[in-house]
């Protein structure tokens, strides 16, 4: 397993990166989503937008280069593209919600066997509430998450989330720093193991019940 906070980040943020198609419009969330923009295969284009009034997001901006005026919904510094727009929130969520978002790449708390996602509240903590994820669940047409496979050594991926949900049965696929899963009518199947990672260490750090994969592919990253 891959011991390097940083390094397993950025083989999530690659692996995501590859789902992504030319032509795309992409809604990533607060936090590890947003290092897909780095990562983008050459040849792809594709426009990232951002419920606060964006669409053309490009890469996080280079230390010292932040624009305190240009930032996501969550307030993260970003850039822009060449003809990116800028709108209100009321024709963002008119995007969302209209089925017009290809795929969004969220984080989570915990998800589990059926796509259920609990990604905004830890009971008995302060939060300003979901966002707009529950929007982006059921209005994008591929919900990706994006995480690492455990916190503080226990599982993020359950047979039946415990914590608030977002959405019921939205998730499509599942990508951590040890592996890839698709959420299907069977169950989880793992498709993809990281490098470095055995499969009885993702079984033994996943609650839910895994489908193996045949053949069981290596992650690219």
């Amino acid at each position: 397993m891959i011991q390097d906070k940083n390094t397993r980040r950025e083989i999530i943020a690659k692996r995501v990166a590859k789902e992504l198609k030319n032509g795309d419009v992409v809604n990533l969330g607060i936090g590890m989503p947003t290092m897909v923009a780095n990562y983008i295969p050459e040849g792809i284009d594709v426009i990232f937008q951002s419920e606060n009034g964006i669409a053309g997001m490009g890469p996080v901006p280079e230390t010292g280069k932040e624009d305190p005026d240009l930032t996501n919904a969550g307030g993260q510094p970003v850039t822009v593209v060449p003809g990116a727009a800028f709108f209100d929130s009321c024709t963002s969520f008119a995007i969302i919600r209209g089925g017009h978002v290809d795929i969004t790449v969220l984080g989570a708390l915990q998800v589990d066997e059926k796509g259920n996602l609990a990604n905004w509240m830890v009971p008995g903590k302060m939060v300003p509430g979901m966002g707009g994820a529950m929007d982006l669940t059921v209005g994008a047409r591929k919900v990706i998450i994006a995480m690492e496979h455990t916190a503080k050594g226990k599982a993020k991926i359950l047979k039946e989330c415990t914590l608030p949900l977002t959405a019921r049965e939205q998730v499509n696929l599942i990508v951590t720093d040890m592996g890839v899963m698709e959420v299907t009518d069977r169950g989880l199947v793992l498709k993809e193991i990281a490098p470095e990672t055995t499969v009885e260490e993702v079984m033994e750090a996943t609650q839910a019940d895994l489908i193996i994969a045949e053949p069981l592919k290596t992650m690219e990253v």
